[in-house]
């Protein structure tokens, strides 16, 4: 069973605003801490099948692969390095969005699912700064799509196909 950092906030937008926002992919890098810009790999940058790459302030990047897209309420990103492996430390990982109206606004939860190599005592280990990793970057989306303002110092606007063999 894999463990599960999750974290949920209130947007003051209307669901079909806050989807806008959120199916744009090319926007993690404004609230994701740490990332440096986004390349699309060649086909769809929206919808089951597209992919990213997004990099890291640290020169790393990590690719994400959208594997489940419901329209209008949220996606599914599998988290990857190049072909199919999960990047260490993982077995395997997700990330999802989904969004639910409530009124005039919109709840957004985000969820890191995930296996890691060093098994059970590793996720309980680690689970603790997952959960602080989610819910900086909820909150961080939370003003981000309200405000226009970038959350991340460290971006710097990368948006591009790249061709990855």
């Amino acid at each position: 069973m894999p463990a599960i950092a999750s974290h949920s906030v209130l947007l003051d937008l209307s669901q079909p605003a806050a989807w806008a926002k959120l199916r744009d992919l090319s926007l993690a890098p404004h609230y994701v801490p740490g990332l440096t810009g986004c390349q699309f790999h060649p086909g769809a940058t929206q919808g089951v099948g597209a992919s990213r790459r997004v990099l890291r302030k640290s020169g790393q990047y990590l690719d994400e692969s959208v594997v489940q897209w419901q329209e209008g309420t949220g996606f599914v990103l599998r988290l990857h390095k190049g072909g199919n492996d999960s990047p260490f430390p993982f077995r395997e990982a997700s990330f999802s969005y989904a969004l639910q109206a409530e009124g005039n606004a919109t709840r957004i939860t985000l969820q890191m699912r995930y296996s890691l190599r060093g098994g059970r005592l590793m996720e309980l280990f680690l689970g603790k700064a997952f959960n602080k990793v989610v819910r900086q970057i909820a909150e961080n989306l939370k003003v981000y799509y309200e405000t226009g303002r970038t959350q991340n110092p460290d971006m710097a606007v990368s948006i591009s196909n790249i061709d990855v063999a």
